[in-house]
């Protein structure tokens, strides 16, 4: 089991950035796939970015691609989010989510219900 912790929300103009981290507890983390979601008010939690255990794949959400990077790192067990050219409609709860992904590689899950652990999330909130 891994419990995980995000970090790094907070108020920021748009076009500012900021940076998640999600920190997570236990020995596998490395084998793991890892995910970012996001849930604004008044709206069902949507899949922002994913990536594989071995950092060679990634998936991004079309609203996000070319504005947000996911990386981890292994040794830090820790999975970042990167969002630059932050949006007002970028506003919500963001969780980080972990799935066991030990016997494959190279894959991203980019569903909720794929995922097996999740966050407590941490807010973003983008002025105009």
């Amino acid at each position: 089991q891994v419990q995980l912790v995000e970090s790094g929300g907070g108020l920021v103009q748009a076009g500012g950035s900021l940076r998640l981290s999600c920190a997570a507890s236990g020995r596998t983390f490395s084998t793991y796939g890892l995910g970012w979601f996001r849930q604004a008010p008044g709206k069902e939690r949507e899949f922002v970015a994913a990536i594989s255990r071995s950092s060679g794949n990634t998936d991004y959400a079309e609203s996000v691609k070319g504005r947000f990077t996911i990386s981890r790192d292994n040794a830090k067990s820790t999975v970042y989010l990167q969002m630059n050219s932050l949006k007002p409609e970028d506003t919500a709860v963001y969780y980080c989510a972990a799935v066991d992904l030990r016997r494959f590689y190279y894959s991203v899950r980019t569903k909720e219900k794929e995922y097996d652990y999740w966050g407590q999330g941490t807010q973003v909130t983008v002025s105009s």
